[in-house]
């Protein structure tokens, strides 16, 4: 008797496509050391950080004030102000750390060479971020090894953002390609889990050649 027919489940074909998260995959986001270094008098250590990280980005809360920044519904100076009105936090500390995020947010080199193999093997390529209006145009600007996407959705254009579903419907629809044929990469475990639940295949970011390993593991490259 084979396997086949012991009822073993038949491994996935490798997927059509890959999609890559942009903050935490393919560029640097450690918001616990960037509030460390743009606020030192409201974090002086780690702790005290990761608590202001909460509170000025509210993690996981997708109706937040950054959240409407993310989702291009609200502009720089309205997300400034009603942050520093919710938090207590002078619009001052604030403009400085939002004007700090470009430069934070560089590129992985692991991920980028890993991004680089990819579309060298002719594999085909897009993207699912979460960013503001200003900080998408200027990674576009700054960095030419995005042109091996081809194409993408950033939360501003469309309105939408992860880890809600309809961002990762209007995703499917832009990339023409089969949910159960399209691999994500994300480090946020709420992302990957929303995927999942859409019939998407997913691996959660760790470094990249741990995502890597993960893909080759499971025979999707």
């Amino acid at each position: 008797m084979t396997l086949m027919q012991a009822g073993a489940v038949a491994p996935l074909p490798p997927p059509d496509a890959v999609v890559f998260d942009f903050g935490g995959v393919l560029f640097n986001w450690q918001p616990v050391v960037l509030l460390q270094q743009v606020m030192p008098d409201h974090a002086r250590n780690a702790e005290e950080a990761l608590a202001l990280a909460h509170t000025v980005f509210q993690s996981f809360m997708p109706d937040g004030d950054w959240a409407a920044f993310d989702r291009g519904t609200a502009e720089w100076d309205e997300v400034r102000g009603l942050i520093a009105r919710r938090t207590g936090l002078p619009e001052a500390d604030l403009d400085r750390l939002m004007h700090a995020i470009p430069p934070h947010l560089a590129p992985l080199a692991d991920t980028v060479a890993w991004l680089e193999r990819l579309a060298a093997a002719g594999t085909r390529l897009h993207f699912l971020s979460n960013m503001p209006a200003p900080y998408a145009a200027f990674l576009q600007r700054e960095h030419a090894f995005l042109k091996h996407f081809r194409s993408g959705v950033f939360s501003c254009d469309v309105k939408q953002i992860k880890p809600n579903a309809d961002i990762f419907h209007t995703a499917i629809e832009a990339f023409g390609v089969a949910p159960s044929r399209t691999v994500f990469i994300d480090d946020n475990v709420h992302n990957i889990r929303t995927a999942l639940e859409l019939g998407w295949r997913a691996v959660r970011f760790e470094h990249a050649a741990q995502a890597e390993a993960d893909l080759k593991a499971r025979g999707w490259l």
